[in-house]
């Protein structure tokens, strides 16, 4: 081969090879990465967009150091002492960990500061939120939040002192609390299904999109680009060898 037939032949797969690199191993997976994690995000935005669930039922809440702690047992069986402060909170919430607390910081000094203490009895500050026009059931209108300061037995629970206070109550054959105040009328711890704000149609697929067009940013395809370089090692070898053995004859 002469010798400006190398350097000639090693220019022009270089500049061809430049035009549609292959892609390296290491690019490829990125490529691949790239388009997963879209796909994962696609995936976690069409799971957000799924209909979100709860159930709307009353919430029962202890404040305990200035804070409301979801209480531990129902109204029909907490025994409060003197001085206690109980919240309940009508809305839908997906579980006691989602659940939503009463509105309000009013503590028992407040609430009943014109209840005196009376041998033989106690005094449970009550805090009742009937929520918001959000979490009514349809044709309901929930009343205004109250505070109240019931005074019960030594051994009352917590349900003789919202019985005291917010008649009527209303239970199911569980024991589960479905009205104060006589709110909500109908309905007790039903779950509740909210509309779909995106949905899963078009999620997987928009994630294989997204990675296709991934793949086209990067130009040439690696498969593609290997192949061409292939070819036009050959094509350029070939004259390369006719013009040698011309130059020879």
């Amino acid at each position: 081969m002469a010798r400006g037939a190398v350097p000639a032949l090693l220019a022009a797969l270089a500049a061809l090879l430049a035009v549609a690199p292959p892609a390296p191993a290491a690019d490829a997976a990125g490529v691949r990465d790239t388009a997963g994690v879209r796909a994962e995000a696609a995936g976690v935005r069409t799971a957000a967009a799924q209909a979100e669930s709860g159930y709307r039922y009353w919430s029962f809440w202890e404040r305990k150091d200035g804070a409301w702690a979801y209480a531990s047992q129902g109204p029909s069986f907490l025994r409060p002492d003197d001085g206690s402060v109980l919240g309940f909170r009508f809305a839908v919430s997906e579980d006691s960990a989602e659940a939503t607390k009463p509105r309000g910081a009013a503590g028992f000094g407040t609430i009943c500061a014109d209840t005196e203490p009376e041998p033989g009895s106690k005094r449970v500050a009550l805090v009742v939120d009937f929520g918001t026009a959000a979490d009514a059931p349809a044709g309901e209108t929930p009343p205004k939040s109250r505070t109240a300061c019931a005074r019960i037995g030594e051994d009352g629970s917590a349900g003789d002192a919202l019985a005291a206070e917010a008649k009527p109550l209303r239970y199911n054959s569980d024991a589960l609390l479905c009205a104060i105040a006589g709110y909500p009328e109908s309905g007790c711890g039903e779950q509740i299904s909210g509309k779909r704000k995106g949905g899963s149609d078009g999620g997987a697929e928009s994630g294989r999109e997204d990675a296709a067009e991934g793949d086209a940013d990067g130009g040439m395809p690696a498969g593609l680009g290997i192949a061409a370089g292939a070819g036009a090692v050959l094509v350029l070898g070939a004259a390369a060898f006719w013009q040698t053995r011309r130059r020879r004859g």
